[in-house]
């Protein structure tokens, strides 16, 4: 049994329920407003499935799949699962659990510029695993930032009948969800950076206190044009900037041609700075790529 939780819905292209500016600020990274999404999710939550949780089974939150680094809704199910945990506490039931969605595959490309065909291909190519030994008999909650055409919630849906998880109890929750047809999927992508117009917006994020990395901002960091990204990055500190080069080479960027030019002066300025060298790397089958100011 499955049921889908929306605390907002988007029926035109400027009926928003929300704030998009703090949308665009939550998805590179601002952790007040994912905790203050979370919150919402899980109060708006409560108040129409509180009794479902009343009957004891075993909670699992489980947020959007990722690889390596997290999603932004990452951030926001951490904050979801505090308020959660507080309900299931004071009523003496069993505290949730927190499990992943292994995801095998990452890219480049920008899912929220896509149509829904495009999403669907995309998604298809990847490969992911759930835990079912873990998940049997427990009542599974996956949380998203947005639906817009439900590719992602496919994926899911067929991952439980793939590790025979499908006669248990799933939610699928998303702070919002486009409820008309009529409008292009491209919305999301308009959310998005709705705030975020280019990688200096990204420094105010930064500053604020709760930066939360994702893996949104590691690629739009490193497709950014060469000239702003250097202009960028010598004005973060040194922790930040060895942070994003772990974070790119734990997701495989480093391999990726359209990061090739701002990973190797990120790695040449980070080996500058901390002294961690790492002077080449190697893609199969392709010629062995060195930064100049690397031993």
């Amino acid at each position: 049994m499955s049921s889908v939780y929306s605390l907002h819905k988007i029926t035109g292209v400027d009926a928003f329920t929300f704030n998009p500016a703090d949308y665009s600020r939550f998805k590179f990274g601002d952790g007040h407003i994912a905790e203050s999404f979370g919150h919402a999710l899980a109060n708006g939550f409560l108040e129409q499935h509180s009794n479902e949780l009343r009957g004891g089974k075993q909670l699992v939150i489980l947020p959007s799949p990722y690889f390596a680094i997290p999603t932004a809704s990452y951030a926001m199910a951490a904050a979801f699962k505090k308020t959660i945990n507080r309900y299931l506490a004071i009523n003496r039931l069993p505290v949730a659990e927190e499990a992943k969605v292994h995801r095998y595959k990452t890219y480049s490309l920008d899912y929220g510029e896509l149509d829904a065909d495009s999403r669907l291909n995309l998604i298809l190519n990847d490969k992911y695993y759930l835990d079912s030994h873990f998940l049997k008999g427990k009542l599974l909650i996956f949380i998203d930032d947005i639906k817009i055409t439900g590719s992602h919630e496919l994926v899911i849906r067929n991952l439980l009948k793939q590790f025979s998880l499908e006669e248990e109890t799933a939610y699928f929750l998303y702070f919002a969800q486009l409820d008309h047809e009529h409008i292009h999927p491209r919305i999301e992508n308009e959310l998005n950076y709705y705030f975020v117009k280019s990688i200096h917006d990204l420094s105010v994020i930064i500053a604020s206190g709760n930066f939360k990395v994702n893996t949104r901002i590691v690629k739009y960091i490193l497709n950014a044009e060469f000239t702003a990204f250097e202009r960028f990055i010598t004005r973060q500190t040194a922790a930040f900037r060895e942070q994003l080069a772990d974070l790119a080479i734990s997701n495989g960027y480093h391999e990726m041609e359209e990061y090739k030019n701002n990973f190797l002066h990120l790695l040449t300025i980070t080996h500058q700075n901390t002294q961690i060298w790492l002077s080449t790397y190697k893609k199969d089958n392709a010629q062995t790529l060195t930064s100049p100011n690397l031993p």
